[in-house]
């Protein structure tokens, strides 16, 4: 075997058992550094991974998400984690949008003067314009680690400066690429700046994966992400 070949994936000719998956993803989550110490519930269902518990930052909550998202064998998470912070901490809804403000303006990949920010109780609004995708995913980043913030819906909107269509040939080639993807069927329909990826993949990862690199093609203002997880 090359020294660069990924060793064959002998662990999907099983499928994990609801007690196997709850043990992997627990396992998940306590290895993020941050969350070795919260208490955070996990069960398991036929590949459907809920999570409940209660954290004291949104990072937090968002961190648990990420390494559920990314164990083999989870087709969907259900996550119900609360953001309370300490009883002696308290911020105003003015205080904490001064603090989203400056945090988005201190990013270069973030177009700060195009995006307009709304505070609810420390749950975060973001709307505006911008160009690329990565753009929009950089501003949440930003402020998802500041005290105060309960909750992140981001409405941003995309609109590539790429007045083409879009390269329907293009993603298919950036798929192929990808070590990620080699015996995955994916397919791509294309319609004005919309790109829709239809078909199967082994994990959430995958899902995700496959939607940035479509979000990454010129000219793409939104991506329909139809793609099945459907690990066995």
């Amino acid at each position: 075997m090359a020294a660069n070949e990924l060793p064959p994936n002998t662990e999907r000719l099983k499928m994990k058992s609801n007690a196997e998956l709850q043990q992997d993803v627990q396992e998940a989550i306590q290895w993020q550094p941050l969350l070795n110490a919260a208490e955070i519930g996990v069960t398991a269902k036929d590949g459907v991974v809920s999570l409940t518990g209660v954290v004291d930052s949104y990072a937090k909550k968002t961190q648990a998400e990420d390494a559920a998202k990314n164990v083999a064998g989870v087709t969907a998470l259900v996550e119900k984690i609360e953001v309370k912070y300490p009883s002696s901490y308290s911020k105003t809804n003015a205080e904490i949008a001064t603090e989203v403000l400056t945090a988005l303006k201190a990013r270069w990949d973030v177009p700060s003067a195009k995006i307009k920010v709304k505070v609810e109780a420390g749950w975060i609004t973001l709307t505006g314009e911008a160009g690329w995708n990565f753009q929009r995913e950089a501003a949440e980043d930003a402020i998802e680690s500041l005290m105060g913030v309960t909750g992140v819906t981001n409405n941003i909107a995309i609109k590539s400066e790429s007045m083409e269509s879009i390269e329907k040939a293009g993603i298919e080639s950036a798929l192929k690429r990808n070590w990620a993807f080699t015996d995955n069927h994916i397919g791509v329909q294309v319609s004005g700046h919309r790109a829709t990826l239809t078909g199967t993949v082994d994990s959430l990862y995958q899902k995700t994966e496959a939607a940035n690199i479509a979000w990454n093609a010129p000219g793409v203002w939104s991506v329909d992400n139809e793609l099945v997880v459907d690990w066995n």
